[in-house]
């Protein structure tokens, strides 16, 4: 088993009014058990496109998943494509029919399981993995050594079919290689610079490590993946590899083992016992939602605002009128004070604050669009920073600016 290509069917990808977000989970999950994806592919909900994809896809990869195209319907496209394909015929599965007759029963839907039979009907020469989160089985075609799995589209249940029943399936199969990666965050200096930098070290990674640059935001993530046979040789030696690096650029690694930033501050919160808490304008909720995405993130994050009107910064965290008459609302001044009313108000050891405008218009003191201010307040001591940018758009600034703060916090906290 050596690569995969993955085929996401259906005209609302091809449209954008869908993002596929199944192949970046599945690309990752293969990788992590050794299998390269070499191609994603999206296409229309046809008959003959799916074939001829399918022609095309089995001549060039081992294993093929296929995500989307499932309906309730007799006259489903990729079912009776897949079938085609394998010369083979399309009938009624009792056991396939049983699952979702049970699965209806719970949830007290019994009336539609008429109308849902047809989903009981697969491929003779097809293996069904039951599907314990919706409708659509998935089914496997093999061929001359190679398999087709076909899944449902729906994020929540591609990702149990995936975790819990494909990969152990492909993993027992074709006893496949331990793959072990670690993650080097690196700040404070530009990728290129990185590069030239750790040229010689790279140059000497054993034939069995895979070094790649991830630039997320001002950080750089070095990825490193390494395969074998045993599974505690590769963690010893990634370590090894690791620790060559910190007499390199040792000043800029503030982190060698989680990826996430959200993850790397919840860990060091935890460990000093410290608190924090937000108040936020412009990236409106997006730093609290982050600081919260991690589980256990109760024990440090005490709570958030969002006053995004000019008269609830006053009222909720007692900004001065006076500093925004002077200084307007997006400035440095009331990002300062912002902190010190969050930190007041939730009685944090941390507090960050952020005022600016996100765009598209202008704010309402004619500030430019992609500038705000953000202040970073740990006990007594704070940082306010700008940050200007105008390429991006809403959301991605909001994003960003999210990034770039929960970074500049943990460097405070570790002293880069």
């Amino acid at each position: 088993m050596e690569n995969a290509v993955l085929i996401t069917i259906g005209d609302e990808i091809l449209s954008g009014n869908t993002v596929d977000t199944n192949s970046n989970f599945i690309a990752t999950e293969l990788k992590n058990i050794g299998i390269k994806v070499s191609q994603i592919l999206t296409i229309s909900d046809e008959i003959e496109t799916i074939k001829n994809t399918l022609e095309s896809a089995l001549a060039t990869g081992d294993l093929i998943i296929t995500t989307g195209g499932l309906g309730p319907t007799r006259d489903d496209k990729t079912k009776k494509a897949i079938a085609e394909f394998f010369h083979d015929e399309i009938a009624l599965d009792e056991a396939t029919f049983n699952h979702l007759k049970a699965y209806m029963e719970k949830r007290g839907r019994l009336e539609i399981l008429e109308r849902n039979r047809e989903q009981a009907f697969v491929p003779t020469k097809s293996t069904v993995f039951q599907n314990h989160f919706g409708t659509a089985p998935c089914m496997m075609m093999e061929q001359d050594g190679k398999l087709l799995f076909s899944l449902p589209g729906v994020p929540y249940e591609v990702k149990p079919l995936i975790k819990d029943q494909i990969i152990p399936y492909l993993k027992e199969k074709f006893n496949l290689s331990y793959i072990s990666t670690r993650i080097v965050s690196v700040v404070g200096i530009p990728e290129s610079i990185l590069a030239d930098t750790i040229e010689s070290w790279e140059l000497a990674l054993p034939g069995n490590l895979a070094l790649s640059y991830l630039p997320v935001g001002t950080r750089v993530k070095l990825r490193l993946t390494a395969s074998g046979e045993d599974e505690s040789i590769l963690q010893k030696l990634l370590e090894t590899e690791i620790q060559k690096l910190f007499p390199i650029i040792g000043d800029h690694i503030f982190a060698t083992s989680e990826d996430k930033i959200d993850k790397i501050l919840g860990e060091i919160l935890n460990e000093r016992k410290m608190t924090v808490s937000t108040a936020e304008s412009c990236t409106g909720g997006e730093l609290a939602r982050m600081i919260t995405s991690n589980s256990g993130s109760s024990k440090y994050f005490l709570g958030g605002v969002v006053p995004y009107a000019t008269e609830k910064k006053i009222k909720i965290l007692k900004v001065k009128k006076e500093t925004v008459d002077e200084f307007t609302v997006v400035s440095e001044q009331v990002a300062t004070e912002m902190a010190k009313g969050c930190q007041d108000l939730f009685g944090t050891d941390i507090s960050l604050s952020t005022t600016g405008v996100a765009g598209p218009g202008k704010g309402e003191d004619g500030n430019e669009i992609g500038t705000v201010f953000y202040t970073i307040r740990v006990h007594d001591k704070e940082v306010t920073s700008k940050l200007y940018m105008p390429h991006l758009e809403r959301q991605d600034f909001m994003y960003f600016v999210s990034q770039k703060i929960i970074q500049d916090l943990v460097g405070i906290l570790i002293g880069k």
